[in-house]
């Protein structure tokens, strides 16, 4: 799913697509500082945390046939507000548009900043130099600890506007309600 899609489904449906600051603070799940949405281990106890490649990528696939692509909505723990998937299966689309700042020595370094406009995450030269970047967060189920380590809550992904593959994906916010933690509603 193209960004424009995503972004007219939300509209549709009275809502929007998170920043990239909101999408990381729901993934956290209340964990700040944490690696992943569930804690520091990769897998607790020897347990997969979250779809994503198992094995080598990307000629070693070590999931069983029929459990390999993505994967149904709570196969998987949620984090600690309750959301599935924040890590893993598809990658999700964010409204902030994606742009790398150069370090002396030719070095990219990501920031962070909340960047509305298109023509900022143009990057001239580059293949694609005239289609804008969005973040993407989140990794995928093709996402792996030897190629891809992306479904980290801090990691971050520029992704042409105009893509559209069957591991993205989004999902989408209604601003102007509180987000509480589990347990932390009315108390009467």
């Amino acid at each position: 799913m193209a960004a424009e899609d995503a972004d007219a489904y939300a509209a549709w449906a009275g809502k929007e697509l998170p920043t990239e600051a909101e999408w990381e603070f729901a993934a956290r799940g209340g964990r700040a500082g944490a690696v992943f949405t569930w804690g520091d281990d990769p897998a607790p106890k020897g347990r997969v945390m979250a779809n994503t490649w198992q094995g080598e990528f990307p000629w070693q696939n070590l999931k069983p046939p029929g459990k390999r692509g993505t994967s149904p909505v709570g196969s998987f723990p949620p984090n600690g507000y309750g959301l599935y998937d924040m890590a893993g299966n598809v990658w999700e689309w964010t409204s902030d548009y994606f742009v790398a700042q150069r370090a002396a020595g030719g070095c990219c370094l990501p920031r962070n900043p909340r960047v509305t406009s298109p023509e900022d995450s143009l990057v001239p030269g580059q293949p694609g130099a005239h289609i804008p970047r969005r973040v993407i967060k989140g990794g995928s189920h093709l996402c792996a600890p030897n190629y891809c380590l992306r479904y980290r809550p801090a990691a971050r992904q520029g992704e042409a506007v105009d893509t559209s593959t069957a591991h993205l994906g989004f999902r989408c916010v209604l601003r102007g309600t509180a987000v509480l933690p589990p347990g932390e509603g009315e108390r009467g």
